[in-house]
């Protein structure tokens, strides 16, 4: 997986719940675990934007309710800094399902990204609505 430029928080934990900005008939998961989080011992494992996450599904169509499923992070509301020196935050914690290679499950994101989700993972970054 390629880094990221900007250095975000990591603000998600266990148990966060996320609205999923994607047309694949999830509409809010939880997150279970973080892919690739390394931490002290006894730590909650904890992730930001553009990281790769395990999700459970807790509304949406009846066929994908309960099911475990990978999803990356698209906005986050806590804010973060560039490394220009801005500071971008949104205004709620959205993710995008995803299979083990990082492809989009859907057709189409709701809303935009940003632009270290572009980075990281590029189309995602072709199936949105805009880039920040």
């Amino acid at each position: 997986m390629k880094a990221i430029s900007a250095s975000p928080t990591k603000c998600l934990t266990r148990l966060s719940r996320c609205v999923c900005a994607d047309n694949s008939g999830a509409k809010e998961v939880m997150i279970i675990s973080v892919f690739r989080h390394t931490a002290r011992k006894r730590m909650q494992p904890k992730a930001g934007i553009g990281d790769m996450v395990n999700v459970v599904v807790k509304l949406g169509k009846p066929a994908i309710r309960g099911k475990v499923e990978r999803a990356v992070i698209v906005r986050v509301r806590k804010e973060y800094k560039r490394p220009d020196g801005t500071r971008i935050k949104f205004e709620d914690n959205a993710v995008v399902l995803v299979d083990e290679k990082g492809l989009p499950k859907a057709s189409e994101v709701k809303g935009i990204i940003a632009k270290e989700v572009g980075e990281r993972f590029p189309k995602i970054a072709g199936i949105a609505a805009g880039i920040v």
